[in-house]
């Protein structure tokens, strides 16, 4: 049976006798609600380690105050059994009093790769995830993590502060997975009615056409002001941002000079929706 572990004793008492015995060790961070893309990850690290940790916890200080966070899907039981089916070798579930106890009054924020994009939109949002994977990376001391690059400057904020923090731990991120219609696999495509989920590929194929015309040499600022009205269009509410960035600094471009990477966040009924494809030019 699967061990959950439910405190940070109990999850490193179990590291020690794994690095005890000389073995590998990878964690991959996850709110649950796992779908094919987690599992993905999972995959990857079993690949890369001997022993493989799913940390699953929702973390509330990543959520603002008018997001999902009471709302946001709950499945524990079931994901549980995803990650025994594919060999995971135990789960951090730990409660919110575990992970904040009271008097907790710490925080990590990360500059310069947080400005901009979902660091707009949701003020506050990275620091809450730097200082959860922080926390996370320093109780199961894993030798490698693995994100998703769907949530790509995530994973640039996660790389950044490990670097800087030096946490000996690699950070490595795993392509994203997709439906067959090109969707981005999310928790958050629950949130979709049938008809929501038949417009939402629209988001990856203007992505698509856009990086065809800046490869040929199109100005980012028309290609992104055509790219925001089709994907309006298409059915989406409203276009919270569609970017061309640096693929390191996520500083935005002109034109597709350099290694870049397209990324869209935009709302659709309840869900907000973000994706990213990498950009090279020709």
């Amino acid at each position: 049976m699967l061990p959950v572990f439910r405190s940070v004793a109990a999850l490193r008492q179990q590291v020690a006798a794994w690095r005890k015995d000389g073995l590998r060790i990878a964690l991959v961070p996850t709110m649950g609600a796992l779908h094919l893309g987690h599992l993905t990850l999972v995959q990857e690290a079993r690949k890369q380690a001997d022993r493989v940790v799913v940390s699953i916890f929702v973390n509330p200080t990543q959520f603002g105050p008018n997001e999902d966070f009471s709302a946001y899907p709950r499945q524990e039981a079931e994901d549980v059994a995803k990650l025994e089916s594919i060999g995971t070798h135990g789960v951090f579930a730990p409660a919110v009093e575990e992970m904040y106890p009271p008097g907790a009054s710490t925080t990590v924020s990360v500059r310069g790769v947080s400005e901009g994009l979902e660091g707009d939109f949701r003020p506050g949002h990275f620091d809450g995830v730097a200082t959860i994977v922080s926390k996370l990376l320093i109780q199961a001391a894993p030798d490698i993590a693995l994100f998703g690059e769907k949530d790509y400057q995530q994973l640039k904020v996660i790389s950044r502060m490990a670097k800087d923090l030096d946490l000996p731990v690699v950070i490595q991120g795993v392509a994203t997975v997709r439906e067959a219609d090109g969707l981005a696999m999310s928790s958050r495509n629950a949130y979709l009615s049938p008809e929501q989920r038949s417009i939402a590929p629209a988001l990856h194929r203007v992505m698509r056409q856009c990086l065809a015309h800046l490869q040929a040499g199109a100005a980012a600022e028309t290609c992104l002001a055509a790219g925001i009205g089709e994907i309006l269009g298409a059915g989406f509410a409203s276009v919270d941002y569609l970017a061309l960035c640096d693929a390191e600094t996520l500083r935005p471009l002109a034109g597709l000079d350099r290694p870049a990477r397209l990324i869209v966040a935009a709302r659709l009924g309840k869900a907000r929706l973000i994706d990213n494809i990498e950009a090279l030019p020709t």
